[in-house]
């Protein structure tokens, strides 16, 4: 069963730090864009960091300087450097990809993660 599976999430200080990993997992003969997004309570999912198809990582304004993005092609996997954290970025963080499921294809097929839960406390 292909799935992406988070990891990392936790309570933090305001000011501390936190990463996450996101492993995908299964048949899996390809990955294309990856990155996370998060919710928080009442409001809509938004990009946080991501790598899309062939080009460098980008980053929503409110993470820039304080998030860094990385991915490992060898082992599947996506992390997220999370530093200075502010109250503002409590939500869930979901890991998100583009993934070839059957050898030979050239479909991709979008996949998410179960989300991993970060509250910053002040």
């Amino acid at each position: 069963q292909v799935q992406l599976v988070e990891s990392g999430g936790g309570l933090v200080q305001a000011g501390g730090s936190l990463t996450l990993s996101c492993a995908a997992s299964g048949s899996i003969f390809g990955i294309n864009a990856m990155g996370w997004y998060r919710q928080a309570p009442g409001n809509q999912r938004e990009l946080v960091a991501r790598f899309p198809t062939g080009g460098r990582a980008n980053y929503a304004d409110s993470v820039k300087g304080r998030f860094t993005i990385s991915r490992d092609n060898a082992k599947n996997t996506v992390s997220l450097q999370m530093n200075s954290l502010k109250l503002e970025d409590t939500a869930v963080y979901y890991c998100n990809a583009d993934l070839r499921i059957r050898p030979g294809s050239v479909q991709w097929f979008n996949y998410w993660g179960q989300g991993t839960q970060v509250t910053v406390s002040s």
